[in-house]
């Protein structure tokens, strides 16, 4: 943490590119690389088409107001105080609170997975270590200047963008039969988005898969808590929210479109990541251990953002106070 003189705040060291990337790797994680796979199982894949384009909608209205409140109060772990000007002092400390319990809690789990992710390749190794050693490389990001963990996040989350990227290309040629698919299958073009009907299991279906797309668009709020350390928040702060949005739309909604089309129903499942399957059917060499290194970097990046923004709420609740001795009278 590098403060300014002796104020004790953030310097503001972050740039657009940072925030969005921040932003974008808080969002593309394994609610994409996995969740996706149970949302087309239970809705269909038109159903999760729609699913993904309402949750879209819904980042987007959330997104337009925590833009307008970011760019008037650019704070450090930011909204809780919205919360507590516009609503009430309770509302704000009990938000700060949630906020930073639902990271560090998620922050255990996101090193477990990591090493269990390392026992594909290094079976032999506890994984406790591999857990170790990446909590203490995520610590090290945080603790040492926002720049270094502004960097760290921005490459986190560029393996996982251009991941996705190459996925729509190559997924999209195999759909249409520019690519030819694994073991001479025919090129489906969009016959699995309706080969089940269009609501297999009801339209309710969407309605109970809304939990698992919030799920999965979480993190965009990630903007706001980096406010107070971003270069001219006032500028900086709209431009990462529009180019995030349209950004998370054409990720999301082309991947939803590639795996719902190159993936029947019937095969969408919770145990296997539904890139895996689809690359598989491609033929693309590999594809389970591209996919490892690419969720191992999914998670990392979430736990280097977790860190990040349960800190930051933590230092903004203790800056105010709240923190142990709760609420202001």
């Amino acid at each position: 943490m590098e403060n300014n003189n002796d104020k004790g705040h953030f310097q503001r060291k972050m740039q657009a590119r940072h925030v969005v990337m921040l932003s974008l790797g808080g969002v593309i994680g394994t609610g994409l690389f996995l969740s996706s796979g149970y949302t087309i199982q239970q809705a269909g894949p038109l159903g999760t088409i729609l699913s993904y384009l309402i949750g879209a909608i819904v980042v987007y209205l959330v997104m337009l107001c925590l833009g307008e409140l970011s760019v008037h109060m650019p704070e450090t772990g930011a909204f809780h105080s919205y919360a507590a000007k516009y609503i009430g002092p309770a509302t704000g400390y009990t938000v700060a609170w949630l906020y930073w319990l639902t990271w560090t809690v998620a922050l255990g789990s996101e090193f477990t997975a990591a090493g269990l992710l390392m026992q594909r390749w290094f079976p032999s190794v506890n994984v406790w270590i591999w857990s170790a050693l990446f909590a203490l490389m995520i610590f090290l990001f945080n603790a040492l200047t926002v720049k270094l963990f502004a960097e760290s996040e921005f490459w986190f989350s560029s393996v996982k963008v251009v991941t996705i990227v190459i996925f729509i290309i190559i997924g999209g040629a195999a759909m249409f039969g520019i690519i030819p698919m694994a073991d001479s299958e025919p090129a489906p073009f969009l016959s699995n988005i309706t080969a089940s009907g269009w609501f297999p299991h009801g339209a309710t279906a969407i309605l109970m898969t809304m939990l698992a797309v919030n799920f999965a668009f979480s993190g965009t709020e990630l903007i706001g808590i980096a406010a107070g350390e971003t270069e001219n928040p006032e500028k900086t702060i709209p431009k990462a929210i529009h180019t995030t949005l349209w950004r998370l739309v054409i990720f999301f909604i082309g991947t939803i479109v590639i795996l719902s089309a190159l993936l029947p129903m019937s095969d969408a499942s919770v145990l296997e990541s539904p890139f895996v399957a689809v690359m598989e059917r491609v033929g693309v060499p590999y594809a389970a251990d591209i996919m490892n290194f690419v969720i191992l970097t999914a998670i990392l990046s979430a736990a280097n953002s977790g860190l990040y923004a349960s800190s930051r709420m933590l230092w903004s609740l203790a800056d105010k106070k709240q923190s142990l001795r709760g609420l202001p009278n």
